[in-house]
């Protein structure tokens, strides 16, 4: 373990870069893993780290040393001050431990797209594309396609709000989803208010459904709601007018499960 006091540092420079710009990340295929536990589920998937930093405070955290001693001699580890520790970190609490990794490839679609999937389209906000990731992950789906605008799958922050997720899932960006879904089979289901929109309490969810959800605000693109064979609503007998996309996704795929037992 090597002790670090500097930020002209490279490696400072260098942790500091990822966390801090997506470019970077694009550039150098790493991005940073912040905290024990989402750690703990990148080394349980079997993901190797390029490096490990933790702060003097963390240092003295068992959890932080039993994952430090699993790792062993795999990669390098160092140790920085609590302030510099905070200059490195992309988030604003921070663990007191991160590491490195090299983010997979993010736009390689399997041969046949079948089973149950999400479509996020153009959500911009890290912590919801963490949130929506981690929730489908919960719900027993294994494919996310992601399009363009939405935030940076891989970026530290949405990596913090999956909790894991990634790790337990195909995570695509990138995806022109009209040629994905070309040959699917199952129900595609947009959340829109439209004439023929049916209650998502009163829809049969048997068999897979691709999921689509919209931006926070601006919704689905007119591309992707012409893409739905079905079109739900979710009953909301208050006075507020919609949901945050992440509470949206949330009711559709767990009344899924509930109706698949």
């Amino acid at each position: 373990m090597i002790a670090i006091q500097s930020r002209d540092n490279p490696l400072v420079k260098r942790i500091h870069a990822l966390s801090t710009s997506g470019r970077e990340r694009r550039k150098t295929g790493l991005t940073v893993l912040d905290g024990a536990h989402l750690m703990a589920a990148a080394l349980d998937a079997g993901i190797v780290f390029t490096q490990i930093v933790v702060s003097d405070t963390g240092l003295a955290r068992e959890e932080h040393q039993a994952l430090i001693a699993r790792v062993g001699a795999q990669c390098p580890v160092a140790c920085l001050p609590d302030p510099l520790f905070a200059h490195v970190s992309a988030v604003e609490s921070p663990s007191g431990l991160l590491a490195l990794m090299a983010m997979p490839a993010l736009d390689v679609l399997p041969a046949m797209v079948n089973g149950s999937l999400i479509v996020l389209d153009a959500v911009q906000d890290a912590g919801n594309l963490g949130t929506l990731l981690r929730t489908a992950s919960a719900a027993g789906i294994r494919l996310a396609l992601l399009t363009e605008g939405c935030a940076q799958a891989w970026s530290p922050r949405v990596l913090r709000a999956g909790m894991g997720a990634h790790f337990q899932m195909q995570v695509l960006e990138h995806v022109d989803v009209e040629t994905a879904l070309a040959g699917y089979t199952g129900r595609i289901a947009a959340t829109v208010l439209s004439a023929d929109s049916q209650s998502l309490f009163a829809l049969d969810l048997a068999g897979p459904t691709a999921w689509l959800f919209g931006a926070e605000g601006q919704g689905l693109s007119d591309s992707l709601k012409n893409l739905a064979t079905t079109h739900v609503h979710i009953p909301m007998p208050g006075r507020l007018e919609s949901l945050n996309v992440a509470a949206a996704a949330a009711i559709c795929l767990f009344e899924q499960v509930r109706q698949n037992g």
